[in-house]
């Protein structure tokens, strides 16, 4: 049993609290927004005001926060958690950012005498629920070695990837072809639609046909009704998508599917589907073939 603090209350950052506590680690937690998390106050998660009080007092620190702006706000200023963070700590930052801008922060928090990783996550809320979702590692391996049985506690697959930053590419990697099998799942349910085929069977047999990857076998049936509550809404896919084109331009890789997929997100959002689960692409791309939702 560990004393775990951990930053950011989102959909899967607060779920991962309730998981963590379902194992008995004790968690302080922050929030922006405090009444995002009652409910993990209520199942006995400590609140703090800042991102300062949680490093204070606990021995490590997890994050998952929207973006890298949110990171570095996160971090920095006299209520930040490099205001507070102490040697011998550690900060597992489980956010998809920047690489350069996690490795950056690494370095402020090591010249703390404290350690930082990048732990990036694949898969989702139902993922996470179910116990299967996998995390990415980037840092020391010693540090890796010491909060690994921590991680194996929110899901069973940890990899340690390589130095500070290898995470989030691999990460990035992996989300870039979300929206494109979304896309060409959508495609292939609408041409068979068009062709007199009904939209639930069309879905029915891509989703137990070999074209079925997970995410297509849990994400396909939104085509048929979308979640009240978005898993990973337009904005935030847009912005993975976002990190991976410019990473592709800085690696000279082109990345063409993720570019036609990226406009479809911002078709999306032309549409005010912003808030949708990025699986709405489904619906941008029926409008465009003629047929209503």
């Amino acid at each position: 049993m560990a004393n775990l603090g951990f930053i950011g209350l989102g959909v899967m950052g607060g779920q991962m609290v309730d998981r963590l506590m379902s194992h008995r680690h004790t968690v302080i937690g922050y929030n922006r927004t405090r009444k995002k998390a009652q409910w993990l106050i209520d199942k006995g998660m400590k609140f703090a005001d800042t991102p300062r009080a949680v490093c204070e007092a606990a021995d490590i620190v997890l994050s998952m926060v929207t973006n890298s702006e949110a990171l570095e706000q996160v971090a920095e200023g006299p209520d930040g958690i490099l205001a507070a963070i102490k040697p011998g700590q550690v900060l597992i930052d489980m956010s998809t950012v920047s690489p350069a801008t996690s490795r950056h922060l690494a370095e402020k928090v090591r010249a703390k005498g404290a350690d930082m990783l990048d732990g990036p996550v694949s898969g989702s809320v139902i993922t996470l629920q179910q116990g299967n979702l996998s995390v990415m590692v980037g840092g020391r391996r010693e540090t890796f070695e010491r909060v690994r049985p921590i991680l194996l506690d929110i899901g069973p697959k940890v990899t340690h990837v390589g130095e500070n930053g290898l995470a989030l590419v691999m990460k990035i990697a992996t989300n870039l072809s979300l929206v494109v099998q979304m896309l060409a799942f959508s495609e292939g349910v609408l041409l068979a639609e068009k062709s007199g085929i009904s939209r639930e069977v069309a879905v029915d047999v891509l989703t137990h046909s070999a074209v079925a990857s997970p995410m297509i076998q849990y994400r396909g049936p939104f085509v048929l009704k979308m979640p009240d509550e978005a898993w990973f809404n337009v904005n935030m896919m847009q912005k993975d998508m976002l990190l991976a084109l410019e990473l592709g331009r800085q690696k000279d890789v082109p990345l063409p599917m993720s570019a036609a997929s990226n406009q479809m997100l911002t078709a999306a959002r032309g549409m005010g589907l912003e808030e949708q689960d990025f699986a709405v692409v489904f619906q941008v791309l029926a409008r465009m073939s003629g047929l209503s939702q």
